[in-house]
């Protein structure tokens, strides 16, 4: 086996990772079972310039649970040539850390399935791992044995490795910590910046938002109108089509049903005639039937014929020896005999091809052939008797062959005739097929033009939908209108009230001279309006927070200061009435000498889709004494939560 290395005995070195992944492994130790462990192989390439430029190769194994568990492997080419000669390798130094990661992949790819067939076994000599050398052995599975293609022999890791190994754990999760904590700056920096930009965003799309539900509510009036102009003449159109398919497909249905019951009408007549002629034909086959059986009668006699010559034959044999000298003579006869046989056979032999169909007379004949060869040997007698009966048969033969070939031209007419007739009947048919294809051209037209319709008609629900919900905001529209004009109402007769009030002010201190800024009940002096601006009307929420601000007079030692107040209003839809008019009232000069700004700023007048709440006023400024006299005797004091309707603190 090879002697393992610790990992920091070479010095002057430069590290190259190739492989760091974690690796399934089972651990099997002396006397205990076996159990399974997840195990973090790092392999490093070593290039050593001490005093030779070498490379070793590296192999650490770890334990990400548990930080004390560390062994490690340094393999030399010196160590490298050991190992091959032991485990018989065919790899070099070069390749060998590939072909090792090779087989650590296959084992992570085998990890999943219930049989692996490359398993990574960690062997130890004692129960547990308890700083003992550890073999880590590449095993393959087959169905026969257990093949080990590589076995490495460990050391664990002494208290210096263990502490600098865990040194430079703790320094890379502090550079992994910098890392993303600079990272997690710079996101929150920019999502800060998106927050504000689509913050603005927000707002200008809202602003654009109210522009289009204005745009949308005419488009969507103008869309249905024209929508149930389309549904109107789309129904009509399809009615016209729907009842001319109807009409034509009548037409057409009618004038396939008489040509169908013509086209019956012709092929029952067509089948009587067929009938008649196959009663014909049955007829004559009875005939051919029944003179077959007369010929079987016939060769059935010829054949007992034949058996009393072959008794006679026997006969003749015995004779035959007295009769040599005669003999001699007969020889010629039968030789001349022999060859008007041949001359048979050969005849016999063409009505065999041209009468295929009655095999059975062909065999009887054949088997009479040969009974008149061995007979023709034997007996000059019986001759003329079987050239007789050949000659007969050879005219209820050709007989039988006129016969054929009579039924045969019968049969060729009736085969033109019936073409004929499959003719006709596939054009029939084929105009049957494109008559049944318009058909289904018509009906699918018809369906689509359905569907059609069906989807404009839920266009015209969703429309119809739409209208609705437009309809509902401009009735919420119309009821926030009316509580603003009330609370516009009632600031008005406020507003009259507090310009009577100024009137006698100013005539009293025309008489009466210098007077205080407060006046005997305590109260503060109400905003002073020019003669010319009482002329047109004054906007009621100028008028509210002019009767609200205190009014800073030359003299600064006034008893009775009042607190400011502002009124925040937000309107909204008040724009698309025509009713609803803010008017800015022109300021007093005293006013502008003072620094006091008098009416809404910008602000206050943008256009919001909520209702129109009145922010700013805090309760105890409204319960103060100061107020109570302006105020009517049924309103409520406003609560701190903003966004609430007008109409709820202002009856009208």
């Amino acid at each position: 086996m090879l002697r393992p290395r610790p990992a920091g005995a070479q010095r002057k070195m430069a590290a190259e990772r190739i492989f760091d992944r974690v690796v399934p492994v089972r651990l099997q130790g002396r006397g205990c079972e076996e159990r399974r462990l997840n195990v973090r192989v790092n392999i490093e390439l070593l290039s050593v310039s001490n005093p030779v430029h070498k490379k070793d190769l590296a192999v650490r194994l770890t334990d990400d649970t548990d930080p004390f568990f560390l062994y490690n492997l340094v393999i030399s080419e010196e160590d490298f040539q050991s190992l091959k000669s032991q485990q018989g390798l065919l790899v070099d130094f070069s390749a060998f850390p590939q072909k090792f990661i090779d087989l650590l992949q296959q084992c992570i790819q085998e990890q999943n399935k219930d049989t692996p067939r490359f398993l990574l076994q960690l062997v130890s000599s004692a129960p547990a791992l308890d700083h003992t050398a550890v073999s880590l052995n590449v095993v393959e599975t087959n169905p026969f044995k257990h093949l080990t293609h590589l076995s490495l022999k460990f050391l664990p890791g002494t208290d210096a490795e263990i502490k600098k190994f865990l040194a430079n754990c703790l320094k890379c999760l502090k550079e992994d910590k910098l890392m993303l904590e600079e990272k997690l700056r710079r996101t929150e920096e920019d999502l800060t910046r998106q927050l504000s930009y689509t913050q603005q965003s927000l707002s200008e799309k809202s602003r654009e938002l109210d522009k289009l539900k204005n745009e949308w509510t005419s488009y969507t009036t103008a869309v249905t109108n024209k929508h149930s102009q389309e549904l109107t003449s789309e129904k009509e159109r399809a009615l016209q089509a729907q009842t001319q398919y109807q009409q034509q497909h009548e037409q057409q249905k009618k004038e396939l049903e008489t040509l169908h019951q013509k086209s019956i009408q012709q092929l029952q007549n067509r089948l009587s005639e067929l009938e008649v002629i196959n009663k014909d034909l049955t007829e004559r086959r009875y005939k051919g039937d029944s003179t077959v059986r007369e010929l079987k009668a016939k060769l059935s006699g010829i054949e007992d014929e034949c058996q009393r010559a072959k008794q006679e034959v026997l006969s003749l044999r015995r004779e035959n020896t007295t009769l040599d000298a005669e003999c001699h003579e007969k020889e010629k006869l039968i030789n001349q005999l022999q060859t008007r046989v041949a001359v048979l056979e050969q005849e016999i032999k063409d009505k065999d091809q041209l009468v295929t169909r009655t095999k059975e007379v062909l065999d009887a004949t054949q088997e009479q052939k040969v009974i008149l060869e061995e007979s023709t040997e034997e007996k000059q007698r019986h001759i003329e008797k079987l050239e007789t009966t050949i000659k007969s048969l050879s005219a209820e033969l050709l007989k039988a062959n006129e016969i054929i070939k009579k039924l045969q031209g019968d049969l060729k007419t009736l085969m033109s005739k019936l073409k004929l007739k499959n003719t006709v009947t596939i054009q029939q048919e084929k105009l049957l097929g494109e008559k049944e294809e318009r058909l289904q051209k018509e009906q699918r037209e018809l369906q689509e033009m359905g569907q059609s319709l069906r989807v404009k008609e839920q266009e015209v629900c969703k429309l119809q939908e739409q209208l609705e919900s437009a309809m509902q905001k401009l009735e919420e529209s119309k009821q926030l209108l009316k509580t603003n004009e009330n609370v516009i109402s009632w600031l008005n007769r406020q507003l009259s009230e507090v310009q009577m009030a100024k009137r006698l002010d100013t005539s009293a201190s025309t008489h009466g001279g210098g007077r205080a800024a407060c006046s005997p009940h305590g109260m503060p002096d109400r905003p002073s309006f020019l003669s010319s601006a009482i002329s047109h009307p004054i906007s009621p929420l100028y008028a509210f927070q002019n009767f609200l601000e205190p009014t800073h007079s030359k003299n600064t030692s006034s008893p009775c200061p009042v607190p400011k107040v502002q009124f925040n209003t937000q309107l909204s839809k008040l724009n698309r009435c025509s009713d609803a008019q803010t008017v800015t009232a022109t300021s007093h000069p005293a006013n502008k000498e003072n620094g006091d700004h008098l009416g809404l700023e910008s602000k206050y007048l943008k256009r919001k889709d909520d209702s129109i709440p009145l922010r700013g006023l805090s309760q105890n400024t409204l319960n103060s004494e100061y107020l109570r006299p302006y105020l009517p005797a049924k309103a409520q004091p406003l609560p701190k939560a903003a966004g609430t309707p007008a109409s709820a603190y202002f009856p009208g």
